[in-house]
């Protein structure tokens, strides 16, 4: 039977058989694809992020994802130096996050991404000099108030969001990376978005979205020229989160509280060089790239521009 098989298969023609072969292979990758997705998201230990360092700075740290990574962190048994514009919320957090672990040392560091951000980033290099600063979670950021088209962002708006968002986590990474060369390793994390990734395109949000693109490209880079000194470079894309800046106020199965974000970026620190780590959210992406791109801008376009219209009429109400 076997050979009868056998010389079945040799009289088919060379195209069935090319076929066949290329179905075999499409399919044995789709199956080690989804073994994979399985392994890095319920099965791969996390790392044990001491072994970069004794602490951990983290940026925008007194709401949404800043602030779970703080707790998170402090979980894992790493000291941590906060960095914020508001010294009130910098205290309040730095106290909660100390009054759960107690053994944990915590350093603040008030600096104001829109303003002088030279002068802040001196007080980080002074306030983090002789500690092994091994984890550097750059989560500082901000985005539009509420979609509106880029003729419509003012002055104000556009500069800060390029200074704090694109100046903000490369000055930052450039006053701590230098520590982690000295001692040959370290983990530095990047919060990006999915606005610049995952969706084709993001109208209404324009900037927003370019200042994230750029964060992606500046870690897929520092992963590269740096990876072979010990200190691994990633950028988390998440989707939506509720947070204050997503404008969402309750969580969801496709939309994580920023603890059950931050608990699921945890576990991907010192792997892949971008990520999304909060798993339904990869599902979301998969489907994402199934659908023709002109049919996501239009049903994007179409949603940001009912964001436009209630944030106009909120205005409205407030002038009034």
């Amino acid at each position: 039977m076997e050979h009868c098989s056998l010389d079945q298969l040799k009289s088919q023609p060379v195209w069935l058989l090319l076929l066949l072969g290329l179905g075999s292979i499409s399919l044995l990758k789709c199956f080690s694809a989804i073994l994979k997705w399985v392994y890095v998201n319920f099965l791969r230990p996390a790392k044990n992020l001491k072994k970069y360092g004794s602490w951990a700075l983290v940026t925008g740290p007194t709401d949404g994802i800043g602030k779970g990574f703080a707790f998170q962190l402090a979980r894992k048994g790493l000291n941590l130096v906060l960095v914020g514009r508001n010294p009130d919320k910098l205290k309040e957090v730095s106290e909660s996050v100390q009054a759960k672990y107690k053994r944990i040392q915590i350093k603040t560091v008030v600096v104001d991404f829109s303003g002088d951000l030279n002068e802040g980033v001196d007080r980080i290099r002074e306030a983090i000099e002789g500690l092994e600063v091994g984890v550097l979670i750059n989560n500082v950021g901000i985005s539009y108030p509420y979609a509106r088209f880029f003729h419509e962002v003012d002055e104000k708006l556009l500069a800060d969001l390029i200074k704090i968002n694109v100046e903000g986590t490369t000055k930052v990474t450039q006053a701590v990376l230098p520590g982690m060369l000295k001692r040959k390793k370290g983990a530095i994390v990047n919060i990006g978005s999915g606005a610049a990734i995952v969706i084709p395109s993001d109208p209404l949000y324009a900037v927003y979205a370019a200042t994230k693109a750029y964060i992606d490209q500046f870690s897929r880079c520092l992963y590269v020229e740096y990876r072979k000194s010990g200190i691994d470079v990633q950028c988390q894309v998440p989707l939506y989160v509720a947070t204050k800046m997503a404008s969402i106020r309750r969580s969801s199965f496709f939309v994580p509280s920023t603890d059950g974000y931050a608990q699921a970026a945890m576990r991907w620190i010192g792997y892949e060089p971008r990520c999304t780590p909060y798993w339904p959210h990869s599902i979301l992406w998969g489907l994402a790239f199934l659908v023709p791109e002109s049919a996501i801008d239009a049903w994007r376009l179409r949603f940001c521009l009912a964001i436009r219209k209630k944030g106009q009429q909120k205005d409205t109400r407030k002038k009034e």
